[in-house]
């Protein structure tokens, strides 16, 4: 199997991953989705978040072998993002969603030097907007992005353009075309029902099951 499927099937388990045809879920965009991914729940079981951990860290190895720091986009990328610099042995920051509002007024909150290569980790990219706001924050910081890494991603063409356009490559463990997959062969959705959700990611702001 391969890691993307085998990591979709992991997601599955324990309920990280959860797909709804019938009660769809409404995420904070107020988009309607037949699929919730919360991948904070990786972290309360050890045996996959030490898979995280290395997938991550092979990631970095295997695409960005350059990168000078990790960092971590808050909250959700940061505890992936501390174990996966930890496994490298490589300085570790994260950023902030806005400044604090007290103390120094930091938003990227570590030892960051102008011109170093990071590599981000986030732990879910839809859109990707609040990904890539963290990498203009860090680019704005004297930071080379060389790269992002992430857990998971549902593969929007927007975030792809996106992504592109920022010139941020992008490396994810598993994906939403995975986790199709995986759901079929588990017969968790019925064949009818795979077509309906390769047309939610097509348009997924007017889809309405």
């Amino acid at each position: 199997m391969s890691t993307p499927k085998h990591f979709a099937e992991k997601l599955l388990q324990i309920k990280a991953l959860q797909v709804n045809l019938q009660n769809p879920y409404t995420w904070a965009s107020g988009w309607r989705s037949p699929v919730y991914c919360d991948n904070r729940k990786t972290l309360s079981y050890p045996h996959v978040r030490d898979f995280v951990k290395s997938e991550l860290a092979n990631m970095v190895l295997e695409h960005f072998p350059d990168a000078e720091v990790i960092a971590g986009v808050a909250t959700a990328g940061i505890p992936h993002g501390v174990m996966a610099a930890d496994l490298l042995k490589l300085p570790f920051i994260y950023v902030r969603s806005k400044p604090k509002e007290h103390g120094m007024g930091n938003q990227i909150e570590g030892v960051l030097e102008k011109g170093q290569k990071v590599v981000v980790i986030e732990d879910l990219v839809s859109t990707g907007k609040s990904s890539l706001e963290t990498v203009e924050v860090l680019r704005a910081a004297g930071a080379e992005i060389i790269g992002m890494c992430a857990l998971f991603t549902y593969g929007f063409v927007a975030a792809d353009e996106a992504f592109a356009k920022a010139g941020v490559p992008l490396k994810t463990i598993s994906n939403y075309q995975a986790l199709m997959e995986v759901a079929e062969e588990q017969k968790l959705l019925a064949p009818e029902q795979v077509q309906t959700f390769a047309q939610w990611r097509i348009d997924p702001a007017n889809w309405n099951n």
